[in-house]
């Protein structure tokens, strides 16, 4: 009899939980919960990849900047194009013939990434996806006549890991656009006849698990039509129960409203936030494409990139790492040896990053520490081997119970011995040759506690 009832409670609950709706305003858009397998992700990677690739010169915004006057943009063409030449003619040579999307997707596992979000539709207007909405100016009718985002999505797919799509909203130079735009936007013909029949095509035939909207700051949330999209989205998609969306859709909804906050171009702020975030940043420090004017020296060191990641995985957020791949479809080795090794590090690692919640502590006092926690045990990831072998903590002592407490780093299971010292926690580490890891390393802390914070990030 009791299984009964617990069956028809079961039942009841997940009846109620299927019949609720969001309403098209951002009151009852933001009760939505953040579906889990985005927060214990962590990890995702960025690829910027169009036309803008062709020229592969400053970064992605090469047309803006060259119609803008840039005086270097302006003297590149100058010195490699003829005169009447186009923007629209560097799509010939956006052949992606080297591109193969089953190696793409390997080399991502090998990062250790569980997303990956593609650029759709950079503020170019060029899609990689033959959109019945962008004619001629697409991957299907000019350049490499494919359809690059769906053998992407099928790719990475195949390999377990969740597929998104970046997605701009604006469009520099469509026609449409800029006659909504001369109008002060009391025009919508832009947004009603393109925009957001493109966003639930894109939607209904390739079902993105991650929609990156950006391109929004010129106009408001009511004139891109947003809540609409949005409740649409939550309430009738194929994707509506996994789905998860940032907070770029109008003036002031940046930070503001979405599953998960952007807030800005590598937004890292070292501090728990009390909403989901993610940081989206570039191995290339100056550059989401591909440059071909690139130097050694402007890509991030893998130390670098593991920082990154430590800080904001401790803080709450989410990493999104960007890579440029050329034109013709390869991702240059420079960025194969970042994401390498960075999966080599993850791959020891993981336990400290993968699934965990933000600690009482994201930062130690007096060590370069960063701490993350899960179920029993506190993760202390430590960016620089402590001098003599020996690490101080004063953050992390309420972690250890005396008697109890074991420590040892991951991916060396014998136990460290640590002792309290002056109201700090010393632990001694072994000689650094025996230790199997590079450029920083996570001590897991076990006390047979609950060590996580309360869970803030779901309704």
């Amino acid at each position: 009899m009791v299984g009964v009832v617990f069956c028809v409670v079961s039942f009841f609950i997940l009846n109620c939980a299927a019949q609720v709706r969001y309403d098209p305003n951002w009151e009852s858009l933001d009760k939505r919960p953040l579906p889990k397998w985005y927060d214990e992700a962590k990890f995702g990677i960025f690829l910027h990849w169009g036309v803008y690739s062709v020229p592969s010169f400053g970064s992605e915004w090469f047309w803006n900047n060259w119609k803008g006057g840039s005086k270097e943009t302006v003297s590149f063409m100058k010195q490699n194009y003829p005169p009447n030449f186009t923007y629209q003619d560097f799509a010939i040579d956006f052949t992606a013939q080297h591109f193969d999307p089953n190696a793409w997707a390997k080399l991502f596992v090998k990062a250790g990434a569980r997303y990956v979000v593609l650029t759709g539709k950079h503020h170019e207007g060029y899609t990689l996806w033959p959109s019945a909405y962008s004619f001629s100016w697409n991957a299907r009718d000019v350049g490499p006549n494919k359809d690059l985002l769906g053998e992407l999505a099928v790719a990475v797919r195949a390999t377990s890991l969740k597929f998104g799509v970046y997605h701009s909203l604006y469009e520099w130079y469509n026609p449409l656009y800029l006659s909504d735009k001369k109008s002060n936007f009391t025009k919508n013909n832009f947004v009603s006849q393109k925009i957001i029949p493109e966003l639930v095509e894109l939607v209904q035939n390739y079902k993105p698990e991650v929609i990156w909207s950006d391109g929004d700051w010129e106009a408001t949330d009511i004139y891109w039509k947003s809540t609409d999209f949005l409740a649409w989205l939550y309430n009738e998609s194929p994707v509506k129960d996994t789905v998860v969306v940032n907070d770029r859709w109008g003036i002031g909804t940046s930070c503001r409203h979405g599953d998960f906050y952007n807030c800005k171009d590598k937004y890292n702020p070292g501090v728990l936030q009390p909403h989901k975030w993610e940081n989206a940043m570039t191995v290339d420090k100056s550059s989401w494409g591909y440059r071909r004017n690139v130097n050694y020296e402007d890509f991030h060191t893998v130390k670098e990139l593991i920082e990154v990641l430590v800080q904001t995985v401790s803080c709450g957020g989410n990493l999104l790492m960007n890579v440029g791949p050329t034109s013709d479809g390869r991702i240059d080795p420079i960025f194969q040896d970042r994401l390498i090794n960075f999966g080599r590090w993850l791959s020891i690692n993981g336990p400290a990053i993968y699934g965990t919640k933000p600690w009482t502590y994201q930062k130690d006092s007096v060590a370069p520490v960063w701490y993350t926690s899960s179920k029993s045990l506190v993760y202390a990831i430590v960016l620089d081997w402590p001098p003599g072998n020996t690490l101080s903590l004063v953050s992390g002592v309420s972690a250890f119970k005396a008697n109890v407490t074991k420590v040892n780093l991951l991916g060396n299971p014998e136990n460290l011995h640590w002792e309290f010292v002056n109201n700090t926690v010393s632990i001694q580490f072994p000689d650094k040759a025996t230790v199997k890891c590079d450029w920083s390393w996570s001590l897991q802390i076990q006390n047979g506690a609950t060590n996580e914070v309360n869970d803030h990030y779901y309704n």
